[in-house]
């Protein structure tokens, strides 16, 4: 195999860890969200609600920690949307990485 082979290996590799993290990443950020709709759940036959701030409970009207809580919704989601455009940047470069490993095995092959 030769160094050009390996350096293209190396940066599979790479992109597999990479893809792990964004995964990684992923799984927490939808975890955050349904998190978020359950609380959003909970909040939607109550007129007040508690938050806690720092170490104490604080007294809120539901209707803004809903407000809050469909903000944080919509960042998370875009959050996701962000990750999955990455993740899908690596596939297409790993995929293409793979293909010129393949063609460079298969010729190394037949010389």
């Amino acid at each position: 195999m030769n160094e050009s082979t390996e350096k293209k290996l190396q940066q599979m590799q790479l992109f597999e860890q990479q893809i792990q993290h964004l995964a990684s990443q992923k799984q927490q950020i939808q975890m955050q969200i349904v998190e978020i709709n359950s609380a959003m759940e909970e909040l939607s036959d109550k007129e007040i609600a508690y938050k806690i701030l720092g170490g104490i409970m604080v007294k809120r009207n539901s209707k803004d920690l809903k407000a809050a809580l469909a903000k944080d919704g919509k960042v998370l989601a875009l959050k996701m949307e962000k990750l999955e455009e990455q993740e899908e940047k690596i596939h297409i470069k790993a995929k293409k990485l793979q293909e010129e490993v393949l063609k460079e095995m298969k010729g190394a092959e037949n010389e």
